[in-house]
Protein backbone atom coordinates (compact mmCIF):
# COMPACT_ATOMS: atom_id res chain seq x y z
CA UNK A 1 0.00 0.00 0.00
CA UNK A 2 1.34 3.44 -0.87
CA UNK A 3 0.55 6.81 0.68
CA UNK A 4 1.11 10.12 -1.10
CA UNK A 5 1.75 13.44 0.65
CA UNK A 6 1.88 16.81 -1.11
CA UNK A 7 3.83 19.90 0.00
CA UNK A 8 5.17 18.03 3.01
CA UNK A 9 7.34 19.60 5.70
CA UNK A 10 10.61 17.66 5.99
CA UNK A 11 11.94 18.96 9.30
CA UNK A 12 11.09 15.75 11.14
CA UNK A 13 12.38 13.60 8.27
CA UNK A 14 16.01 14.76 8.25
CA UNK A 15 18.45 14.42 11.12
CA UNK A 16 19.87 17.92 10.59
CA UNK A 17 16.40 19.24 11.45
CA UNK A 18 16.47 21.86 8.71
CA UNK A 19 13.11 23.31 7.70
CA UNK A 20 12.51 22.43 4.05
CA UNK A 21 9.67 20.88 2.11
CA UNK A 22 9.03 18.57 -0.82
CA UNK A 23 6.50 18.80 -3.59
CA UNK A 24 5.55 15.17 -3.08
CA UNK A 25 6.50 12.28 -0.81
CA UNK A 26 5.41 8.70 -1.48
CA UNK A 27 5.57 6.02 1.18
CA UNK A 28 5.71 2.55 -0.38
CA UNK A 29 5.74 -0.98 0.97
CA UNK A 30 6.22 -3.32 -1.99
CA UNK A 31 7.71 -3.45 -5.46
CA UNK A 32 4.14 -3.53 -6.78
CA UNK A 33 3.52 -0.15 -5.13
CA UNK A 34 6.53 1.24 -6.97
CA UNK A 35 5.56 -0.37 -10.27
CA UNK A 36 2.09 1.13 -10.06
CA UNK A 37 3.43 4.56 -9.13
CA UNK A 38 6.07 4.72 -11.85
CA UNK A 39 3.60 3.43 -14.43
CA UNK A 40 0.98 6.02 -13.50
CA UNK A 41 3.09 9.04 -12.62
CA UNK A 42 6.40 8.58 -14.49
CA UNK A 43 8.34 10.96 -12.18
CA UNK A 44 11.40 12.56 -13.75
CA UNK A 45 13.14 13.56 -10.53
CA UNK A 46 13.05 11.37 -7.45
CA UNK A 47 15.16 10.51 -4.43
CA UNK A 48 14.89 7.72 -1.88
CA UNK A 49 14.55 9.10 1.64
CA UNK A 50 15.06 6.47 4.32
CA UNK A 51 15.60 7.71 7.85
CA UNK A 52 16.99 11.03 6.58
CA UNK A 53 20.21 10.42 8.52
CA UNK A 54 22.59 11.07 5.65
CA UNK A 55 20.71 13.77 3.75
CA UNK A 56 21.00 17.54 3.88
CA UNK A 57 18.23 19.57 2.26
CA UNK A 58 19.38 22.97 1.04
CA UNK A 59 16.15 24.01 -0.69
CA UNK A 60 12.62 22.83 -1.42
CA UNK A 61 12.75 19.48 -3.20
CA UNK A 62 10.64 19.85 -6.34
CA UNK A 63 10.77 16.19 -7.29
CA UNK A 64 9.34 13.12 -5.56
CA UNK A 65 10.73 11.65 -2.35
CA UNK A 66 10.23 7.89 -2.10
CA UNK A 67 10.14 6.56 1.46
CA UNK A 68 10.19 2.79 2.13
CA UNK A 69 8.11 1.56 5.07
CA UNK A 70 8.56 -2.24 4.87
CA UNK A 71 10.86 -3.37 7.68
CA UNK A 72 10.48 -7.14 7.98
CA UNK A 73 13.37 -9.44 8.87
CA UNK A 74 13.35 -13.02 7.55
CA UNK A 75 15.62 -15.96 8.33
CA UNK A 76 16.70 -17.61 5.06
CA UNK A 77 19.14 -20.32 6.19
CA UNK A 78 21.02 -21.54 9.25
CA UNK A 79 23.58 -24.34 8.96
CA UNK A 80 24.74 -23.99 12.54
CA UNK A 81 27.66 -21.76 11.60
CA UNK A 82 26.43 -19.34 8.95
CA UNK A 83 23.08 -17.59 9.20
CA UNK A 84 21.55 -15.88 6.17
CA UNK A 85 18.89 -13.24 6.73
CA UNK A 86 16.83 -10.96 4.51
CA UNK A 87 16.05 -7.52 5.88
CA UNK A 88 13.75 -5.00 4.21
CA UNK A 89 14.85 -1.47 3.46
CA UNK A 90 13.04 0.48 6.20
CA UNK A 91 14.40 -1.65 9.06
CA UNK A 92 16.49 0.48 11.43
CA UNK A 93 20.15 -0.47 11.10
CA UNK A 94 21.08 -0.30 14.78
CA UNK A 95 18.01 -2.31 15.72
CA UNK A 96 19.34 -5.01 13.38
CA UNK A 97 22.75 -4.90 15.07
CA UNK A 98 21.13 -5.17 18.51
CA UNK A 99 19.11 -8.19 17.34
CA UNK A 100 22.18 -9.91 15.87
CA UNK A 101 24.08 -9.50 19.14
CA UNK A 102 21.15 -10.85 21.15
CA UNK A 103 21.08 -13.90 18.84
CA UNK A 104 24.81 -14.54 19.16
CA UNK A 105 25.52 -13.68 15.53
CA UNK A 106 28.86 -12.09 14.58
CA UNK A 107 29.61 -9.75 11.71
CA UNK A 108 28.00 -6.34 12.28
CA UNK A 109 28.67 -5.62 15.96
CA UNK A 110 31.35 -3.03 15.05
CA UNK A 111 28.70 -1.14 13.10
CA UNK A 112 26.67 -0.39 16.23
CA UNK A 113 24.91 2.95 16.55
CA UNK A 114 25.40 3.99 12.91
CA UNK A 115 22.30 6.06 12.11
CA UNK A 116 20.92 4.45 8.98
CA UNK A 117 18.15 2.37 7.54
CA UNK A 118 19.10 -1.04 6.16
CA UNK A 119 18.27 0.09 2.62
CA UNK A 120 20.75 2.97 2.82
CA UNK A 121 23.56 0.83 4.25
CA UNK A 122 24.85 -0.65 0.96
CA UNK A 123 24.61 2.66 -0.90
CA UNK A 124 27.27 4.24 1.32
CA UNK A 125 28.87 0.89 2.22
CA UNK A 126 28.61 2.07 5.82
CA UNK A 127 31.61 1.29 7.98
CA UNK A 128 33.24 1.92 11.35
CA UNK A 129 36.05 0.56 13.52
CA UNK A 130 37.58 -1.62 10.83
CA UNK A 131 34.33 -3.14 9.54
CA UNK A 132 32.18 -2.39 6.49
CA UNK A 133 28.74 -3.65 5.60
CA UNK A 134 30.13 -5.13 2.37
CA UNK A 135 31.85 -7.73 4.53
CA UNK A 136 28.50 -9.39 5.30
CA UNK A 137 26.25 -8.54 2.34
CA UNK A 138 25.50 -11.43 0.00
CA UNK A 139 22.72 -9.88 -2.11
CA UNK A 140 21.02 -6.55 -2.65
CA UNK A 141 17.51 -6.57 -4.09
CA UNK A 142 16.26 -3.44 -5.86
CA UNK A 143 13.48 -2.11 -8.03
CA UNK A 144 14.67 -0.95 -11.45
CA UNK A 145 12.78 2.23 -12.38
CA UNK A 146 13.60 1.76 -16.06
CA UNK A 147 12.49 -1.83 -16.56
CA UNK A 148 10.04 -1.81 -13.60
CA UNK A 149 11.48 -5.20 -12.60
CA UNK A 150 12.96 -6.46 -9.33
CA UNK A 151 16.69 -7.15 -9.73
CA UNK A 152 19.09 -9.02 -7.44
CA UNK A 153 22.81 -8.18 -7.33
CA UNK A 154 25.51 -10.31 -5.74
CA UNK A 155 28.09 -8.74 -3.46
CA UNK A 156 30.63 -8.72 -6.29
CA UNK A 157 28.21 -6.93 -8.62
CA UNK A 158 27.62 -4.10 -6.13
CA UNK A 159 30.99 -2.44 -6.79
CA UNK A 160 31.70 -1.80 -3.12
CA UNK A 161 34.57 0.49 -2.13
CA UNK A 162 35.28 2.93 0.67
CA UNK A 163 31.90 4.68 1.11
CA UNK A 164 31.18 3.64 -2.47
CA UNK A 165 28.91 1.31 -4.39
CA UNK A 166 27.28 0.90 -7.78
CA UNK A 167 24.21 2.60 -6.29
CA UNK A 168 26.09 5.90 -6.14
CA UNK A 169 27.23 5.64 -9.76
CA UNK A 170 25.81 3.43 -12.54
CA UNK A 171 22.56 2.74 -10.69
CA UNK A 172 22.07 6.22 -9.25
CA UNK A 173 18.65 7.42 -10.34
CA UNK A 174 17.72 3.88 -11.41
CA UNK A 175 17.70 1.60 -8.37
CA UNK A 176 15.43 1.72 -5.34
CA UNK A 177 16.69 -0.77 -2.77
CA UNK A 178 13.99 -3.07 -1.41
CA UNK A 179 15.95 -5.48 0.79
CA UNK A 180 19.44 -6.61 1.74
CA UNK A 181 20.55 -10.17 2.43
CA UNK A 182 23.35 -10.69 4.95
CA UNK A 183 25.43 -13.63 6.10
CA UNK A 184 26.28 -13.59 9.80
CA UNK A 185 28.23 -16.17 11.79
CA UNK A 186 27.94 -18.10 15.03
CA UNK A 187 31.71 -18.58 15.43
CA UNK A 188 33.37 -15.71 17.34
CA UNK A 189 35.24 -13.36 14.99
CA UNK A 190 36.13 -10.25 17.03
CA UNK A 191 37.48 -7.31 15.04
CA UNK A 192 39.47 -5.21 17.51
CA UNK A 193 41.85 -3.29 15.29
CA UNK A 194 41.20 0.10 16.86
CA UNK A 195 42.87 1.09 20.14
CA UNK A 196 39.84 2.75 21.69
CA UNK A 197 37.77 -0.37 21.08
CA UNK A 198 40.41 -2.70 22.51
CA UNK A 199 40.65 -0.67 25.72
CA UNK A 200 36.89 -0.48 26.19
CA UNK A 201 36.40 -4.19 25.50
CA UNK A 202 39.17 -5.22 27.88
CA UNK A 203 37.69 -2.99 30.57
CA UNK A 204 34.43 -4.89 30.21
CA UNK A 205 36.05 -8.31 30.55
CA UNK A 206 36.94 -9.40 27.03
CA UNK A 207 35.78 -9.83 23.45
CA UNK A 208 32.19 -11.01 23.68
CA UNK A 209 29.54 -9.73 21.30
CA UNK A 210 27.83 -7.84 24.09
CA UNK A 211 31.06 -6.24 25.28
CA UNK A 212 32.05 -5.15 21.79
CA UNK A 213 28.65 -3.59 21.11
CA UNK A 214 28.56 -1.88 24.51
CA UNK A 215 32.09 -0.57 23.97
CA UNK A 216 31.36 0.90 20.56
CA UNK A 217 28.09 2.41 21.76
CA UNK A 218 29.97 4.01 24.67
CA UNK A 219 32.67 5.41 22.39
CA UNK A 220 30.19 6.79 19.89
CA UNK A 221 27.96 8.25 22.59
CA UNK A 222 30.95 10.05 24.13
CA UNK A 223 31.85 11.65 20.81
CA UNK A 224 28.70 12.02 18.74
CA UNK A 225 25.73 14.29 19.51
CA UNK A 226 22.17 12.98 19.59
CA UNK A 227 20.41 14.41 16.49
CA UNK A 228 17.21 14.71 18.53
CA UNK A 229 19.02 17.30 20.65
CA UNK A 230 21.56 18.78 18.23
CA UNK A 231 20.82 18.38 14.53
CA UNK A 232 23.53 16.49 12.64
CA UNK A 233 24.12 13.69 10.16
CA UNK A 234 26.90 11.88 11.98
CA UNK A 235 30.21 11.99 10.13
CA UNK A 236 29.85 14.74 7.54
CA UNK A 237 33.17 14.10 5.78
CA UNK A 238 34.81 11.02 4.32
CA UNK A 239 38.29 10.07 5.48
CA UNK A 240 40.55 11.04 2.56
CA UNK A 241 42.67 8.47 0.75
CA UNK A 242 45.95 9.94 -0.44
CA UNK A 243 49.06 8.75 -2.24
CA UNK A 244 51.64 7.20 0.05
CA UNK A 245 54.13 9.96 -0.76
CA UNK A 246 51.64 12.55 0.51
CA UNK A 247 51.13 10.62 3.75
CA UNK A 248 54.86 10.25 4.26
CA UNK A 249 55.40 13.98 3.73
CA UNK A 250 52.76 14.79 6.34
CA UNK A 251 54.05 12.18 8.80
CA UNK A 252 57.48 13.78 8.68
CA UNK A 253 55.88 16.96 10.02
CA UNK A 254 53.10 15.40 12.13
CA UNK A 255 54.39 12.03 13.41
CA UNK A 256 51.26 11.59 15.55
CA UNK A 257 48.93 11.80 12.53
CA UNK A 258 46.58 8.78 12.39
CA UNK A 259 46.89 6.82 9.15
CA UNK A 260 45.59 3.48 7.97
CA UNK A 261 46.39 0.92 5.30
CA UNK A 262 43.92 0.53 2.45
CA UNK A 263 43.21 -3.12 1.70
CA UNK A 264 44.75 -4.30 -1.53
CA UNK A 265 46.57 -1.07 -2.37
CA UNK A 266 49.97 -0.33 -0.88
CA UNK A 267 50.29 2.88 -2.94
CA UNK A 268 47.67 4.79 -0.96
CA UNK A 269 46.96 5.59 2.69
CA UNK A 270 43.73 6.57 4.46
CA UNK A 271 43.93 9.60 6.74
CA UNK A 272 41.55 10.62 9.52
CA UNK A 273 39.49 13.62 8.41
CA UNK A 274 38.49 14.37 12.00
CA UNK A 275 42.13 14.70 13.04
CA UNK A 276 42.88 16.98 10.08
CA UNK A 277 39.92 19.23 10.93
CA UNK A 278 40.88 19.29 14.60
CA UNK A 279 44.50 20.15 13.86
CA UNK A 280 43.30 22.88 11.51
CA UNK A 281 41.89 24.49 14.65
CA UNK A 282 38.22 23.91 13.88
CA UNK A 283 36.96 21.51 16.56
CA UNK A 284 34.24 23.45 18.39
CA UNK A 285 34.27 26.24 15.79
CA UNK A 286 30.92 28.01 15.43
CA UNK A 287 29.56 30.26 12.71
CA UNK A 288 26.16 31.59 13.72
CA UNK A 289 23.66 28.73 13.90
CA UNK A 290 26.04 26.03 12.66
CA UNK A 291 29.28 24.64 13.98
CA UNK A 292 31.87 21.87 14.19
CA UNK A 293 31.10 19.61 17.11
CA UNK A 294 33.31 20.17 20.13
CA UNK A 295 33.93 16.45 20.74
CA UNK A 296 34.15 15.09 17.19
CA UNK A 297 35.41 17.35 14.42
CA UNK A 298 33.94 15.10 11.70
CA UNK A 299 30.47 16.21 12.75
CA UNK A 300 28.80 19.45 11.65
CA UNK A 301 25.87 20.50 13.81
CA UNK A 302 22.78 22.66 13.64
CA UNK A 303 22.63 24.68 16.85
CA UNK A 304 19.04 25.59 16.06
CA UNK A 305 17.27 27.21 13.14
CA UNK A 306 20.09 26.76 10.60
CA UNK A 307 19.40 26.36 6.91
CA UNK A 308 20.98 23.74 4.69
CA UNK A 309 22.82 26.53 2.92
CA UNK A 310 24.47 27.59 6.17
CA UNK A 311 25.65 24.02 6.77
CA UNK A 312 27.11 23.88 3.26
CA UNK A 313 28.90 27.20 3.74
CA UNK A 314 30.50 25.82 6.91
CA UNK A 315 31.48 22.59 5.14
CA UNK A 316 33.17 24.55 2.36
CA UNK A 317 35.06 26.62 4.93
CA UNK A 318 36.25 23.46 6.71
CA UNK A 319 37.43 21.92 3.44
CA UNK A 320 39.35 25.07 2.51
CA UNK A 321 41.07 25.28 5.92
CA UNK A 322 42.18 21.63 5.73
CA UNK A 323 43.47 22.14 2.19
CA UNK A 324 45.37 25.27 3.18
CA UNK A 325 47.05 23.61 6.17
CA UNK A 326 47.72 20.09 4.85
CA UNK A 327 47.25 20.17 1.08
CA UNK A 328 44.66 17.39 1.43
CA UNK A 329 41.17 17.52 -0.07
CA UNK A 330 38.30 16.26 2.05
CA UNK A 331 34.76 15.85 0.80
CA UNK A 332 31.28 15.26 2.24
CA UNK A 333 29.79 11.81 2.55
CA UNK A 334 26.38 13.33 3.23
CA UNK A 335 23.92 13.49 0.32
CA UNK A 336 23.18 17.13 -0.48
CA UNK A 337 19.88 18.07 -2.14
Amino acid sequence: MKRIYNDINLQSRNSFGVVESARELVEFETSSDLRDYFTESKPEHWYVLGGGNNTLFTKRYDGVLLAPVAARRTMLADDGVNVDIRVEAAHDWDALVAWSVSEGLWGIENLSMIPSSVGAAPVQNIGAYGAEVKDVITTVEYFDTNSLDVVRLSNEECGFGYRESIFKHELKGVAIILAVELRLHRNPTPNLGYGDVIKEVEARGGATLENIRESICAIRSSKLPDPKILGNAGSFFKNPIVERSVAERLLAVYPDMPHYAVNGNADVVKLAAGWLIDRAGLKGYRAGKVGVHDRQALVLVNHGGATGGEVIALAEYVCSRVMDKFGVAISPEVNIL
